[in-house]
């Protein structure tokens, strides 16, 4: 690293910090994802995310390598089952608007109408991914944003009534149509609705809209309404945060403490983002 480029780097006690939102999204300015980061930085950004559920950078000039090598700092990198089939098996998956299509070519056989793909990433693992970074490659002159929820809020938006019939149950979250397709199967998994997250101990609503859910315990009539009642959460704008992506836009959020959905306003255009997925094993798995 040039010198010039050391002395750039601040230090954790002045890292500018951008909140976007009271409780939910932040943009951090000054650092150069580039370059590997002093421990103070890299721990200073990490607790950014935990707080502010999910931060941005811009003007960044990263690589497929660097994106990968940026995000490790973070803890191990997870290879999505997608990945799985490629020549060549990175951590790095497209987040294209090809998927999209293919997700709403779904949409109608899951009963899932449009807007309602508010979801977390890999929550049908038994320990899902801590942690995601999302950087722009492709993108249209306008539209195709990204909507952030602070799943904490959703949860204390909720009427005493409400907390208290979802106390104890749990939601499927059901990813096999998706992987079946890749070759692999995995078993349906179920976790609390109402989750708490590892490290705040805040409590929050954690359902993925894009994977068939299905409250236990409860018959489907009440299941549904239950559902209702956290997409209705979801979808409040006090709860949520906006990105407009641009070039050289990076997002890095926690899996754990947000839900998010893109926006798919743009057409035919061949939007295309990359995504790097942090484990939340072994390194982190006592966070």
């Amino acid at each position: 690293m040039s010198a010039a480029a050391q002395t750039a780097i601040p230090t954790a006690d002045h890292l500018d910090i951008r909140p976007l939102q009271p409780t939910i999204g932040a943009e951090i300015h000054g650092v150069d994802l580039s370059q590997p980061l002093p421990a103070e930085i890299r721990d200073a950004i990490r607790a950014a995310v935990v707080q502010h559920k999910v931060i941005f950078f811009r003007d960044q000039r990263l690589d497929d390598a660097g994106q990968e090598a940026f995000a490790a700092q973070f803890g191990p990198l997870y290879t999505h089952p997608a990945n799985r089939d490629v020549a060549s098996v990175t951590p790095l998956h497209a987040i294209s608007a090809e998927l999209q299509t293919k997700i709403e070519a779904k949409r109608l056989h899951h009963d899932l109408r449009r807007g309602d793909e508010y979801h977390s990433d890999t929550s049908w693992r038994l320990v899902p991914t801590w942690g995601a970074v999302l950087r722009a490659i492709d993108l249209p002159d306008v539209g195709g944003d990204t909507v952030w929820v602070d799943a904490h809020l959703a949860y204390e938006g909720l009427s005493d009534e409400v907390k208290r019939r979802l106390e104890g149950l749990h939601v499927t979250h059901d990813y096999r149509d998706a992987l079946l397709a890749n070759g692999h199967d995995y078993p349906i998994v179920a976790h609390p609705v109402a989750r708490t997250h590892r490290e705040t101990g805040e409590k929050i609503l954690w359902v993925n809209f894009s994977q068939k859910p299905q409250i236990l315990g409860v018959d489907l009539a009440e299941s549904r309404a239950l559902l209702d009642e956290v997409l209705h959460q979801y979808k409040r704008p006090e709860f949520q945060v906006r990105f407009s992506w641009k070039p050289g836009s990076v997002a890095f959020w926690d899996n754990r403490g947000a839900v998010h959905y893109a926006v798919r306003n743009y057409g035919d255009y061949p939007r295309l983002l990359r995504r790097v997925l942090i484990s939340d094993e072994p390194l982190y798995a006592a966070l």
